[in-house]
């Protein structure tokens, strides 16, 4: 299943994508929009052109796993996105997403990636990390024996 991966933020959005086969989870952009709506309608619009079958939004909860504002507004950004295809079969989660873009800017440092290449990277790489682990729990989830 095409799966795509939201990390909201509220000037950049960072957007990842797996195939088909759930094997490989690869960057898909950043959204520079400012407003939720805006970047909610983009969201939709790239989930659609991309044959999207499942969006998985990061959840950004504190340490102690309770939620904050951000978490809160990544509740209702979650909730737009799935009003909005609420006429398709495409599903909308929440994932955690505490220390994704800790990990990112890890990864981003290693690779010597610096400037303004680094700001335009670190949240599709934080949405590759989301994407990753979601991928790893779907995969732990399945029954014995069963393929996707």
């Amino acid at each position: 299943m095409v799966l795509l991966a939201v990390d909201y933020g509220d000037a950049r959005t960072g957007l990842a994508l797996c195939d088909k086969g759930e094997m490989l989870a690869r960057p898909a952009g950043v959204i520079h929009q400012l407003g939720m709506d805006k970047t909610v309608k983009q969201v939709v619009e790239f989930a659609l052109q991309n044959g999207v079958e499942g969006i998985v939004v990061g959840l950004p909860k504190n340490m102690d796993g309770s939620l904050g504002e951000r978490a809160e507004k990544c509740q209702k950004v979650a909730r737009k996105i799935a009003g909005r295809l609420n006429a398709t079969s495409i599903k909308v989660e929440m994932f955690d997403e505490r220390s994704t873009t800790v990990s990112a800017i890890q990864i981003l440092n290693e690779a010597d990636v610096r400037g303004k290449k680094r700001k335009d990277t670190v949240d599709a790489v934080a949405a590759t990390i989301i994407l990753e682990a979601y991928m790893a729990w779907r995969k732990r989830q399945r029954p014995e024996g069963e393929d996707r």
